[in-house]
């Protein structure tokens, strides 16, 4: 008999017939999807930048675009019925979803939204107490940044249109340089993941969880929308997010506390005075579409991501009760997560050398494309090579010397090529890495008194803090995951690899637009939330501490990486020796971060509801319960997706699901 739920087929990594899988790429599926980039821009940027709610991007899953594609796909039914001739195909829908997914990471909190105020921010801050002029101004390119007090004021005062004088030709410079540079970047990471592909795809048959929701919500048979399940996980995070959003219009309507600013207080008051000051800042909360998530991961991972997130604390509280904890930085969390996050990619990289062996062998002859792939290798290779020029010339542009370039971009890729893994293999709801990037790597390795970093060197480094802040708005996963849905349902992966890149191009400067638009419409200082403020003025405080407080190798935080490189290969091996292994790598490294702070709790319910079902009631009864799983986290995306656009069209508060 067959089941009413299709996902299982999905999992395992059944494909669809091309020839029946309806069309793989259409101008009007390309067409839709750029124009709904700009609103899906200024959606995001009044939800992260001018209100500071919602922040769709901070989690694997982005909640925007599963609430286009659910609009899209019950239109769709409507429109079936009226005229089934114009109706879009199942795939015309996924090629809009992944185009706005991609266009929305590239947009998210921590890429377009952290450079757009660092091109205004130096000079609007710079006191003669700060010294910010004479320490680094000499080194600021000028094609970078907005300098002229006529064109950057009004955007911090607002009230104010970018379309007046000439104030869009001030930012086009800085806007197109570093437009140019994301998009260069991503299709960089496009060609790898183009080479990658099969590796992880057909060879090791990586799950790729995130796509499960998508491909379910845009299957013909609507199996997913008629799921009973599915409708009463819905029905349960939708119920709490209406009643919460009632509560937000009306105080005197009940609140269902969920978020951990319901918490905040009672967090604060529980851990004061020694040792347990070590824990201020956790948190806990129960959001629904959290659980339902964390009901989708592996066992292992969903045990490993709350367990080590206890870990962690409990370094804290073991410091402070030791007395280590009046050591700067220790027990230095960010510095073995970053180590943890290499250590993944050694390890990846390694189990294929082989295979990316002989895709170096074969590069550039003629019998080096293989029906299928999303571009032959001679095309991936040479949109390498030419992206490491670009970068060369781009970097030095900035001031920033060969080598160290030679040295921090291998690092970003290597970070990047670990979350890519991650999310390809276990889907974890969200990957931070806060302050782990390679220019503070470098930094760490080679200090900051000028011995081998020289000033200039330090300001083009800081030119980069933007796109290496945290990486949970990630482009290259989500183009991994892009293959993954081509693969699933026939869609040729050469068409998905030519919609990337159209949405790479074209999202980066709708984010671009919708950014600087709102600076002149509401303020940065103005009305808006102050996001901006501290984004941009992030990097150049931490450059003054640099040039001020310089220091040599930071030898206990390099001490920190290894640590966290030599303890992600243990758990690995480990993990490969002993089947029944408890302890994820990947656990490991993402559990410190600032979104497993606030995930962990969900992460540990689901893992137990999991662990009931599965042991109680078998692989089926979990299969009977992955729709409710996939209905909490709709429910919560649809009805708290309404709330943000109310707010935002009737410019007042509205309930705001996460965080």
């Amino acid at each position: 008999m067959r089941s009413d739920f299709s996902l299982t087929r999905r999992v395992f990594g059944a494909k669809t017939d091309e020839a029946a899988a309806g069309p793989s790429l259409t101008v009007r599926a390309v067409v839709i999807a750029c124009l709904l980039l700009p609103l899906n821009a200024y959606w995001i940027t009044q939800m992260a930048v001018v209100r500071y709610e919602g922040h769709p991007t901070t989690v694997s899953l982005f909640f925007n675009a599963v609430f286009i594609l659910f609009i899209l796909r019950v239109g769709n039914a409507a429109l079936r019925h009226v005229h089934p001739r114009m109706a879009l195909h199942r795939n015309e829908l996924l090629v809009i979803y992944m185009m706005v997914t991609l266009a929305s990471a590239l947009c998210g909190h921590d890429l377009v939204q952290v450079v757009a105020p660092q091109v205004v921010m130096p000079l609007w801050l710079a006191t003669p107490e700060n010294e910010w002029a004479d320490l680094f101004f000499q080194y600021l390119p000028g094609h970078l940044f907005v300098s002229d007090p006529f064109h950057y004021l009004p955007a911090f005062e607002g009230g104010e249109t970018l379309y007046m004088n000439n104030h869009w030709r001030a930012w086009l410079p800085p806007a197109a340089s570093w437009g140019i540079f994301l998009a260069v970047l991503s299709t960089m990471m496009l060609a790898i993941n183009a080479l990658l592909r099969r590796r992880w795809m057909d060879q090791e048959k990586l799950t790729y969880p995130i796509t499960h929701m998508p491909l379910e919500l845009a299957d013909d048979d609507a199996a997913l929308l008629r799921n009973r399940m599915m409708w009463l996980g819905f029905a349960l995070a939708g119920a709490v997010d209406l009643i919460n959003g009632f509560h937000e219009l009306a105080p005197a309507w009940p609140l269902i506390k969920v978020r951990v600013v319901h918490f905040d207080a009672m967090m604060r008051s529980i851990f004061r005075g020694y040792p347990w000051a070590a824990l201020a800042g956790s948190r806990i909360s129960f959001y629904p579409f959290a659980i339902g998530l964390g009901m989708l991961l592996p066992l292992d991972l969903a045990f490993s991501c709350w367990f080590f997130y206890l870990f962690w604390k409990a370094q804290a509280l073991f410091a402070m009760v030791l007395g280590l904890s009046r050591i700067p930085g220790f027990p230095y969390v960010n510095e073995q997560s970053t180590g943890a996050y290499l250590g993944l990619c050694i390890f990846s990289l390694w189990m294929a050398r082989g295979y990316i062996s002989s895709l170096f062998r074969g590069g550039f002859s003629r019998n080096s494309t293989r029906r299928g792939e999303p571009m032959s290798r001679t095309i991936a290779l040479a949109i390498l090579l030419c992206g490491v020029l670009f970068l060369a010339l781009f970097s030095a542009g900035m001031g920033m010397w060969l080598w160290v370039a030679a040295l921090f971009y291998p690092l970003y890729f290597a970070i990047s090529i670990a979350v890519t893994r991650i999310r390809a293999e276990l889907g974890p709801p969200a990957h931070d890495l806060h302050r782990g990037g390679p220019d503070l790597i470098l930094t760490n390795v080679f200090g900051t008194n000028g011995t081998i970093l020289p000033p200039k060197q330090l300001t083009a480094l800081s030119l980069c803090f933007w796109f290496n802040r945290a990486y949970r708005a990630h482009p290259m996963p989500v183009q991994l995951e892009a293959f993954k849905i081509a693969d699933s349902t026939g869609i040729r992966q050469s068409h998905m690899a030519i919609a990337l890149t159209i949405a790479a191009f074209v999202g980066v400067f709708a984010a671009w637009w919708a950014q600087v638009h709102c600076f002149y419409a509401f303020g940065i200082s103005g009305k808006m939330s102050g996001v901006a403020t501290i984004f941009g003025r992030e990097p150049f405080v931490r450059l003054q501490t640099w040039l001020q407080h310089s220091t040599g190798t930071d030898w206990p935080r390099v001490g920190a990486y290894i640590v966290g490189i030599g303890f992600t290969l243990l758990l690995m091996a480990l993990r490969i020796n002993f089947v029944n292994w408890p302890f994820h790598p990947v656990g490991f490294a993402i559990s410190s971060s600032w979104s497993m702070n606030v995930l962990w709790l969900p992460i540990l319910i689901a893992w137990l509801a999991k662990l009931i079902i599965t042991r109680y009631g078998g692989y089926r009864a979990f299969q009977q319960a992955i729709p409710f799983a996939l209905g909490l986290v709709l429910g919560e995306f649809v009805i708290g997706s309404l709330w943000t656009i109310i707010g935002i069209s009737l410019g007042i508060d509205t309930y705001s699901f996460w965080v």
